[in-house]
């Protein structure tokens, strides 16, 4: 299902990283650490707004991504 807050997602297995895009400020987050179950449960998850909130969310340390906002095709 189409998330109304999270515009897109992207994961890193290799470092870690989750990688969200949120629809209402157009921002790109890096959330460290995330186990590959957590983010395979967050893309399996009906809601994933909601989802987000309960299980991403204040559990792990994230930072804003530099230089790279929503829709630009970064490199």
């Amino acid at each position: 299902m189409p998330s109304t807050s999270i515009r897109k997602f992207d994961y890193d297995p290799s470092t870690k990283v989750l990688s969200v895009w949120f629809v209402a400020s157009g921002k790109h987050y890096e959330f460290l650490d995330v186990p590959a179950e957590a983010f395979a449960a967050f893309k399996a998850a009906f809601a994933k707004g909601v989802y987000f909130n309960v299980y991403i969310r204040n559990r792990y340390a994230f930072r804003l991504a530099p230089g790279r906002a929503a829709g630009s095709s970064g490199g």
